[in-house]
């Protein structure tokens, strides 16, 4: 039996284009609707980019203490590159700006670049995102076309593998697990520049946060659902 108040930690599969915080004010305002309450603490354990989907863990109540704690978490994402070409936000939500030679990038290559990323490594974050900078959000610099300098962050690499990889459109699958703060668009860009190339991100799913999997995860629709069987329990 949930108890909200007393607090949950929920895990979601968070869907394509949403925001992290899209998820959490989903799941508040629903919550707060079936419990007859105007205030209930939600909150997320790490950001998920809009453009990608996969595990977010979610407190509630006085769970949400825990949030700190459980941002620590290792993280396991699956990761479609698109080599030979750049966006300002390493991924699809800037257009291509800049495309550069492919031709020398053979699989040999590649198996023989990956393996430099595991352990530890100085990762800069990208403009686009939510890193704080003198009190505000990188992205809010990048959108205004701003020029920033983010410092680099020091962040570890416990395991990276190619899963596939196609020469004919220069797609590369990988999967990493690593530790918090790690950008997977920002290892993007760094793959495509140690390749002597560029690369952006294409898709991006995040298939384990902790010893949390994205296969035992509620979708929203699904935990809606539920929701509506916890009312009826309660009203009986």
């Amino acid at each position: 039996m949930w108890d909200f108040e007393e607090g949950e930690v929920l895990a979601f599969d968070k869907p394509l284009h949403w925001t992290s915080f899209d998820l959490v004010a989903k799941v508040r305002w629903n919550l707060c609707h079936k419990l007859g309450r105007k205030k209930l603490k939600v909150g997320h354990t790490g950001t998920l980019d809009p453009l990608a989907t996969g595990v977010v863990i979610i407190c509630t109540g006085k769970k949400t203490k825990l949030i700190d704690q459980l941002q620590y978490d290792v993280k396991e994402y699956i990761a479609t590159l698109q080599l030979g070409a750049t966006t300002p936000s390493y991924d699809l939500e800037k257009e291509i700006d800049a495309t550069y030679p492919t031709e020398h990038i053979t699989r040999e290559l590649i198996d023989q670049t990956i393996p430099q990323f595991l352990g530890e490594q100085w990762q800069v974050p990208p403009i686009f995102s939510a890193v704080q900078i003198n009190g505000k959000r990188a992205y809010e610099f990048a959108r205004k076309g701003e020029e920033v300098e983010l410092k680099p962050k020091l962040l570890v690499i416990d395991e990276i593998e190619v899963l596939a990889f196609d020469a004919t459109t220069m797609q590369l699958t990988i999967r990493v697990v690593c530790s918090k703060g790690t950008y997977i668009r920002a290892l993007a860009r760094d793959i495509g520049e140690r390749l002597h190339s560029g690369a952006h991100l294409t898709a991006l799913r995040r298939t384990r946060v902790g010893n949390t999997r994205v296969e035992d995860c509620y979708t929203i629709e699904n935990f809606l659902d539920a929701l509506k069987n916890y009312e009826y329990v309660q009203n009986q």
